[in-house]
C-alpha cells in the first residue's frame, strides 16, 4: 500500500514536471516570437512624395502616419527629457527596475488597486508594441521577462530609437519625427528646448495634452518636464527660465499634407504592387512636377473652364463638361504640371493619363511631317477639291464624301496654308497621295496604338490620351526626337538606397532637326494667324495645332514653346456634344495661352525663340518667302522628286487627276453618313461600333513597339 502511494506520487511529480517544462518551453517560445517584433523592428513607415525642387507634395500611409528617425537624428535634449520623466535609471538597469517595482507595490497595496506600474522605458515599449494596457499580474510577469530578453539583445540606444519611433503623439502622429514635423513643421534638429519638452510630455496622455486642442495643458506639462530636467542637473537654470517663457507656434496640419492629390494618385497608381505597399515602405519618391508650374496650370484650367461654362450657360456643380492639361519639358520628358480634371473633389479620374479621346485635326501634323520627309515643301500645292470614295459594307457599295469645315473648296492650296487653316480635303488628298501604309509605318515608330489601316487615318480616327499626345508631339518640340513623358525620376528606400530610376523611352531621329523645324515654322503660323490664334502670347514664339472632333465632342490644343510643350483637352465625360462652336481654338487654346503668360511671369528667363537648325534655308516661291531644306526643296513648277519613306525615289505630277468622280444620287448606291475630317471627324462611338472598311474595330498590338520605361533593381 505504502509502496503504491510512493510510486503514484513519483509519477504525479514527473507528470507535473513534464507539464511545467512544456509550459515553460511554450511560454519561452511565445516570448521569443513576441520579442522578435522589437528585435527585428519593421514598423509601418509613411512614404514621402516630393516635387522636382524637393518640396513635399504629400505623406502617404496606410494606418499609422510614421516618419522614422534613426538614433543619430534624435537630439540629446529629447532623450534626456524622456529619461528624466519616465525612467531616470534607464541607462543603469537591465530592463526591470526593482526599486520602482517595490515603490509601485507599496502604492498599489495602500490604494487597494493597481495605480502605479513601476515600468521602465523598455517595459513601456513592450506594452505599446506587444502587450495590452491591462493591469494584471500575468501580463506584468510576461512584460518583465520580455524586458530582460530585449535588453539582452538590444543596446540602450536601440531601445530609445524604437521607443521614440513607436509611441503615439496624438493626432495620428506615430513617432517623434512625425510629431515634430506635424505640430511644429520642423525637423528634429530644428526643435527648441520647449518644443522638445512638449513632445516628451505628450505620450503620457496624447489626447489630454494635445497642443492643438489643449495648448495651455501642453505648455504646463512641458514646464514640468523642464523643471524635472533642471532639478536633476541636466539643463541649466538659465536654459530652464528661457524655455519656460517660450510659447511655440503649433500648426494644425493635414495628416497627408497632400497639396497635389491628382499627382499623388497617379504615383500610387503607377507603382501599385511594384514595391510592395508603397504606403508603408518609408520611400522617398521624387517626381518631376514643378509645383509652381502646377499652380499656374490649375489657374489656366480654371480660367478656360469658367469661360466655357459661361459660353454654354452651365454651372460647375451640374455640368458634365471637363478638361485636362499636361505640360512637359521637351528635352527631358519631365512632366512639369498635370491637371486631370476641372475639380478633383468632384471627380478624381485623371483624364490626362486614363482617358482616350479622338484628337481630330490635332493629329494632322504627323501626316504633314510624313509628307515633308518624303520631299514636300511648305509651299507645295495640295489639292483642295471634293473627292469621293467608294467602298463596300456588308456587300453593299457605300460612298464616302468628306468635306471642308468651311463648306468650300480652294482648288489648289499651299501645304502651309492647308495646315494653318486646317483644310480637310487637302489632308484627305494628301493621305491618298502618300499612301496609308506609308503613314502607318511612320506612326508605328512612335508607339501610336490602334493605327487605322484605311483613309480614316486622316480623320485622327483613333483614341489617345493627352499624355500620349504629349509623347508623340515631342517629335516636333524636341527637334525630331521623341521622348516618353516621365512623372517619377527616382525612388529612395528608407535605408537610403536608390531602388528606382527612370529611363524614359526614347526614339531618336524620327525626323531630322531641320525637317522638324519646317513643321515648327508652319505650326507657328497656326498660332499667329490660323485656327490657333487664341493661343498667342506676346514675347514668346509658340507653335501648335487645334483639334475638334465630329459634332464638337472633343476640343484640343497641342502646342509647344522652345522648351516646354503643353496639351489641353476639353470634352464631356459622357462623350456627348459640348455645344455649338466648341472648337479647340475656342475652348482649349485660351488655357494654353494663360499658362504661357503666367510662365513668363514666373520664370522671366524662359527661352523665347526657337533655334533654327543648320540646313534650313530661306528662299522665295511665286513671290512669297518660304523655308526649304535639302530634303524639302522649293517646288518645281512641273515635277518634284520625292524621297519615299521606303527608300526609293518617285516622280510625282503636281496636278493629280481625281478619278473617283462618283455621283451618289444615281442608282441605288446610297450615301454613307457625312464625315468631316478636321474640325468634325467621326465620333468615338462610330469608330468603335461601326464595322466597315473605313472604320474597322481596332485591336491592341500583341507585341509592343518598344520596352516599358523605368527599371527596378
Amino acid at each position: 500500500m505504502f509502496n503504491s502511494l510512493v510510486k503514484g506520487s513519483i509519477i504525479l511529480a514527473m507528470l507535473f514536471g513534464v507539464a511545467l517544462t512544456a509550459a515553460f518551453i511554450y511560454a519561452y517560445e511565445e516570448i521569443s516570437l513576441d520579442a522578435d517584433k522589437l528585435i527585428n523592428y519593421k514598423p509601418e513607415t509613411s512614404s514621402i512624395i516630393y516635387d522636382r525642387n524637393g518640396e513635399k507634395l504629400a505623406y502617404v500611409f496606410k494606418d499609422q502616419h510614421r516618419l522614422y528617425a534613426n538614433y543619430d537624428e534624435i537630439p540629446g535634449m529629447l532623450v534626456e527629457g524622456l529619461v528624466a520623466m519616465e525612467d531616470t535609471q534607464f541607462f543603469e538597469h537591465n530592463g526591470v527596475n526593482p526599486d520602482a517595482i517595490l515603490r509601485a507595490i507599496v502604492k498599489d497595496i495602500q490604494a487597494g488597486a493597481f495605480v502605479e506600474g513601476g515600468s521602465t522605458l523598455t517595459q513601456q515599449l513592450i506594452k505599446n508594441k506587444i502587450l495590452s494596457n491591462e493591469k494584471k499580474l500575468a501580463r506584468k510577469i510576461k512584460e518583465a521577462i520580455l524586458a530582460l530578453k530585449i535588453e539582452h539583445e538590444l543596446s540602450k540606444e536601440d531601445i530609445i530609437e524604437r521607443y521614440l519611433n513607436e509611441i503615439s503623439y496624438g493626432n495620428n502622429y506615430f513617432g517623434v519625427k512625425t510629431a515634430a514635423n506635424g505640430y511644429f513643421h520642423k525637423e528634429l534638429h530644428e526643435l527648441t528646448l520647449k518644443e522638445a519638452a512638449i513632445l516628451v510630455g505628450l505620450p503620457n496622455a496624447p489626447s489630454f495634452y494635445n497642443p492643438l486642442k489643449h495648448y495651455k495643458r501642453a505648455l504646463d506639462r512641458a514646464n514640468n518636464v523642464l523643471y524635472r530636467m533642471k532639478s536633476i542637473g541636466w539643463i541649466t537654470k538659465s536654459d530652464y527660465l528661457k524655455a519656460v517663457k517660450e510659447s511655440p507656434k503649433v500648426y494644425k496640419t493635414s495628416l497627408t499634407q497632400n497639396i497635389a492629390p491628382g499627382i499623388v494618385d497617379e504615383v500610387l497608381r503607377r507603382f501599385k504592387g511594384r514595391l510592395g505597399d508603397i504606403r508603408t515602405g518609408g520611400y522617398e519618391i521624387y517626381t518631376t512636377i514643378d509645383m509652381k508650374q502646377q499652380a499656374i496650370a490649375k489657374e489656366a484650367v480654371d480660367f478656360a473652364y469658367k469661360k466655357a461654362l459661361k459660353k454654354y450657360n452651365e454651372k460647375a456643380e451640374t455640368s458634365t463638361l471637363n478638361t485636362a492639361f499636361v505640360a512637359v519639358e521637351s528635352k527631358t520628358g519631365d512632366i512639369l504640371a498635370m491637371v486631370g480634371g476641372a475639380d478633383y473633389e468632384k471627380s478624381a479620374y485623371n483624364r490626362v493619363t486614363q482617358s482616350k479621346r479622338q484628337p481630330g485635326s490635332a493629329f494632322k501634323p504627323f501626316i504633314y511631317q510624313t509628307a515633308l520627309d518624303m520631299g514636300y515643301n511648305p509651299a507645295s500645292p495640295l489639292t483642295d477639291l471634293a473627292r469621293t470614295f467608294q467602298y463596300y459594307y456588308q456587300g453593299k457599295p457605300k460612298i464616302w464624301a468628306p468635306k471642308n469645315y468651311e463648306h468650300d473648296f480652294k482648288g489648289f492650296i499651299p501645304f502651309r496654308e492647308a495646315l494653318v487653316h486646317s483644310r480637310n480635303l487637302a489632308t484627305i488628298n494628301l493621305v491618298a497621295d502618300l499612301g496609308v501604309s506609308t503613314i502607318r509605318k511612320r506612326l508605328a515608330f512612335l508607339d501610336v496604338p490602334h493605327i487605322p489601316r484605311d483613309m480614316s487615318i486622316a480623320l485622327g480616327n483613333l483614341g489617345l490620351s493627352p499624355l500620349k499626345m504629349a509623347q508623340i508631339f515631342s517629335v516636333f518640340a524636341n527637334e525630331g526626337h521623341m521622348i516618353e513623358p516621365r512623372l517619377v525620376s527616382k525612388i529612395i528606400s528608407k535605408e537610403g538606397a536608390v531602388i528606382y530610376e527612370t529611363r524614359p523611352k526614347e526614339i531618336e531621329d524620327f525626323t531630322t532637326p531641320e525637317q522638324a523645324y519646317l513643321m515648327t515654322d508652319v505650326l507657328m503660323d497656326v498660332v499667329k494667324r490660323g485656327t490657333g490664334r487664341n493661343a498667342r502670347v506676346d514675347g514668346i514664339e509658340l507653335a501648335g495645332k487645334t483639334g475638334t472632333t465630329n459634332d464638337n465632342i472633343d476640343a484640343w490644343f497641342c502646342g509647344y514653346s522652345p522648351t516646354i510643350e503643353a496639351i489641353v483637352w476639353f470634352g464631356r465625360d459622357d462623350n456627348s456634344r459640348i455645344g455649338r462652336g466648341a472648337t479647340g481654338g475656342a475652348l482649349a487654346a485660351p488655357a494654353f495661352a494663360f499658362y504661357y503668360k503666367k510662365l513668363l511671369e514666373l520664370y522671366p528667363e524662359t527661352k523665347r525663340t526657337f533655334d533654327i537648325p543648320q540646313g534650313v534655308y530661306r528662299g522665295e516661291y511665286q513671290g512669297k518667302p518660304e523655308l526649304y531644306t535639302q530634303n524639302s526643296p522649293l517646288p518645281d513648277s512641273h515635277k518634284r522628286r520625292v524621297q519615299n519613306y521606303d527608300g526609293y525615289d518617285q516622280l510625282l505630277e503636281e496636278e493629280i487627276e481625281i478619278k473617283e468622280d462618283l455621283n451618289p444620287d444615281e442608282g441605288e448606291i446610297g450615301l454613307a453618313p457625312m464625315i468631316n475630317i478636321d474640325e468634325d471627324p467621326v465620333s468615338q462611338e462610330e469608330m468603335v461600333e461601326e464595322e466597315d472598311p473605313l472604320h474597322p474595330k481596332r485591336k491592341v498590338p500583341l507585341t509592343p513597339v518598344s520596352n516599358d520605361s523605368g527599371t527596378l533593381f
